[in-house]
């Protein structure tokens, strides 16, 4: 039998530094998995899910915090309790990358998702996509019914010049090692531009009230 290896998991370190979101649910706290049902999700959480780290996963991130943070105003957000419907359809472009970071921190599945225990805490057909809406994704309380759309502004925080040039050569196989690494650093660069310089920034992460 192999032993277990245990090994460190290495990252930037502004992964920490990115802001967090702390939701109640109420599935956590029926079944005892977190005191009081609180559940705390970092950036890490996201790049774990997607398996990588760049300007989509970054994006969709900010996109959930700012809408919760616009849909609940300074009261702690319920996990489970909100729909989320994207404009694209599942297969077209980062939809699925979106959803999926989303989906992890709203709770909110398709029809695969939970069905729910005696009636309660159903997180099933929650998920939509192909929805009409003015905007990349569409949050609602369904509590209250209020909603915001939310939109990446991706080109406000452009890649630097010499980046593409570099992940071409990457991509191809003719890059040094120097040369890899420089690319690896500039490319999470631009997520860091997007998670620390703009987290807050209304002309990045786009928000419109809807019904």
């Amino acid at each position: 039998m192999m032993g277990h290896v245990s090994t460190t998991m290495k990252y930037p370190s502004f992964f920490d530094e990115a802001p967090r979101l702390t939701l109640y649910d109420p599935l956590s706290a029926f079944l005892g998995a977190t005191e009081d049902g609180l559940v705390e999700y970092s950036y890490l959480d996201a790049v774990k899910l997607a398996g990588h780290s760049c300007p989509t996963v970054a994006g969709a991130y900010l996109m959930t915090l700012r809408a919760l943070e616009y849909l609940y105003q300074g009261e702690i957000p319920v996990r489970g309790d909100i729909d989320v419907g994207l404009d694209q359809e599942a297969s077209n472009g980062v939809a699925g990358v979106v959803a999926s970071v989303a989906s992890l921190l709203t709770g909110a599945a398709g029809e695969g998702g939970f069905k729910g225990i005696a009636g309660r805490f159903e997180r099933r057909d929650r998920l939509a996509f192909g929805m009409d809406i003015d905007g990349e994704i569409r949050f609602r309380r369904r509590d209250t019914g209020s909603g915001v759309v939310a939109s990446l502004n991706a080109a406000a925080v452009p890649p630097r010049a010499d980046a593409r040039p570099l992940l071409q050569r990457v991509l191809g196989g003719g890059a040094s090692p120097a040369e890899s690494q420089e690319f690896r650093r500039l490319w999470q660069e631009r997520v860091r531009q997007f998670l620390i310089g703009h987290a807050g920034d209304p002309d990045v992460i786009l928000l419109r009230p809807t019904s």
